[in-house]
């Protein structure tokens, strides 16, 4: 009896001890979290009135000697006590008139028991519930707009041989998503998974270039097709680039270009409008396709391509195979690839993009209006050619230049709001809150009575969707294209020692709450650009547009 006894005492006593023990990998992903929210919740520590990336600094090398959830529980509340107390003003009121969104919003890792003793977890569900009020000290609210930018960062010069260093530039970025990032709940990956996968990444990486590159591939797990990751600064000497003389679209495993950007090159390895190229350097575009998904940051399958091309299309060699598809053959080419998108540097132009029209009179008394080039003084001449036309085409097939206030004026009859918002809650963070929308039109009797057509691809992002919504919420506008990009609102730019980051700021939504962001503007009307239509000079998107106009079909 007394030997089963022991045997129970001792298989107890591992189980407590195994139960106990904290790995570097969950005692960092918790410090993350807790320093985050302390950042933006603890009275002192967000209104500034300390150092807060010095005092992650300073706790670090003691974490890291913690072997057991107790102690690294112990170091963190030691840190929260001498903080200093707490005023109690719970409950706080909820706000009146406030719609929350709360899809982003999530506290409960306070009970992760497996690295949290209970001590700890109800000291940081105080100061959730006694959370500071005032004006945050790191982050404020863009006036009039909503997102987030920010203000007092210590700018530490972070030192990227050092992991500490670079866990405090992780840290503090993973915070900024986690708490003002609007499309979070979005994500294809958990925002807490990916900080667990990072840290040991971050923790091998050596000098600044392979930390900039676990950070960037951190950043494009937004899924955001704002997101795009800037080097200012780096030990590796800047690449000079080369480039193949044409722009492409990747269409049934082949890029099928679409532009001639470099004349001369492009006539030397007889390339043309419609030409497919099948490999580069010996990858397939499949292939291409396959090992980029890391390095691009896109909400949704049609931008991520439309990025990935420019990116295959450029070089740090002169020199290039590449594999064509001619005629049922398949001819591997050695090309040049020249540096003609230097402005100084001409030899490869020789005008080979035609200037565009801003607006025209196509056949059958149809408009037509590039909103690309069209700018704000243009736009009463337009109206006045477009006036007495039957229809309008408006093609939204790239960044437009703020004309859609003075156009929706035009064709809408009356007021009509066809877009809503949310924004961080700055007294809650994490939590966001619907905002009012935006409205377009007025009550206009002489209002455009013909029929409007708007055009749109994966080309049309961010201004360019909010404009497709505007048409929309006219109620005589036909959408004819395919899926855009899927990332709409205001961008936020966070700048950090050596680069920058950028991320879809507020989430826009319908009136009626549907979703944008990765889904883009879905069209009335689908249809896809096909490699006859290229190669025969069709806009098929336009043509399509046109049909519908003369057969309402």
């Amino acid at each position: 009896m007394r030997k089963i006894t022991l045997l129970l005492f001792i298989v107890f006593s591992q189980t407590i001890f195994s139960a106990s023990k904290i790995t570097e990998t969950e005692k960092l992903t918790a410090t993350c979290k807790v320093w985050g929210f302390l950042k933006y919740y603890h009275p002192k520590v967000a209104a500034g009135a300390l150092n807060w990336d010095n005092q992650l600094l300073e706790k670090l090398p003691f974490i890291e000697k913690a072997k057991t959830k107790e102690e690294f529980s112990l170091i963190l509340e030691k840190w929260i006590d001498d903080l200093g107390p707490i005023k109690e003003i719970a409950p706080i009121p909820a706000p009146k008139d406030v719609e929350y969104f709360d899809k982003n919003f999530d506290l409960s890792w306070f009970n992760n028991s497996k690295v949290f003793s209970k001590k700890l977890s109800k000291k940081l569900k105080f100061i959730e519930e006694n959370r500071f009020q005032g004006k945050q000290f790191y982050v404020e609210g863009m006036e009039n707009v909503g997102n987030i930018h920010l203000i007092n960062e210590s700018n530490l010069n972070p030192d990227y041989n050092d992991t500490n260093s670079k866990l405090r530039v992780i840290f503090m970025y993973w915070n900024l998503i986690e708490y003002f990032f609007p499309y979070k709940y979005q994500m294809d990956e958990n925002w807490d998974t990916a900080l667990e996968k990072v840290i040991p990444q971050v923790i091998a990486s050596k000098g600044d270039t392979e930390f900039f590159m676990v950070m960037k591939k951190l950043a494009y797990k937004l899924n955001d097709s704002h997101v795009e990751f800037f080097i200012y600064q780096s030990s590796t000497p800047k690449k000079d680039w080369r480039f193949f003389p044409a722009n492409g679209k990747i269409i049934d495993e082949k890029l099928v270009v679409t532009e001639i950007l470099g004349d001369s090159l492009a006539q030397a390895y007889n390339i043309k409008i419609g030409t497919e190229v099948t490999k580069i350097d010996h990858k397939t575009i499949n292939e291409i396709v396959a090992e980029n998904r890391e390095l691009i940051g896109a909400s949704n399958e049609s931008k991520y391509l439309d990025k990935l091309t420019s990116r295959f299309l450029s070089s740090e060699s002169d020199t290039v195979e590449v594999e064509f598809l001619e005629d049922g053959k398949y001819v591997t080419k050695t090309m040049f690839w020249g540096d003609y998108h230097d402005s100084h540097r001409n030899e490869f132009k020789k005008g080979a993009k035609k200037k565009k029209e801003k607006f025209k009179l196509l056949e059958d008394n149809v408009g037509y209006v590039d909103m690309g080039i069209l700018k704000p003084e243009n736009v009463p001449d337009m109206i006045n050619m477009m006036k007495s036309t039957k229809a309008i085409v408006f093609d939204l097939r790239n960044y437009p230049k703020g004309t859609i206030r003075e156009i929706s004026d035009f064709i809408n009859p009356q007021e009509k709001t066809f877009a809503i918002y949310t924004v961080p809650d700055l007294t809650y963070p994490g939590r966001f809150k619907w905002s009012e929308g935006s409205k377009s039109g007025f009550e206009n009797k002489d209002n455009y009575k013909g029929k409007v057509v708007v055009l749109i691809n994966e080309k049309a992002i961010s201004h360019s969707e909010w404009s497709a919504m505007c048409f929309q919420g006219s109620g005589n506008a036909t959408l004819v294209g395919s899926q855009t990009a899927g990332a709409d609102g205001n961008v936020s730019q966070f700048y950090f020692e050596g680069f920058s980051t950028l991320i879809s700021g507020i989430g826009v939504f319908y009136p009626d709450k549907r979703e944008t962001q990765r889904i883009g503007i879905v069209p009335d009307i689908e249809v896809k650009p096909t490699i006859e239509g290229i190669r025969a000079g069709k806009d098929e998107v336009l043509d399509r547009a046109l049909l519908f106009l003369e057969t309402g079909k």
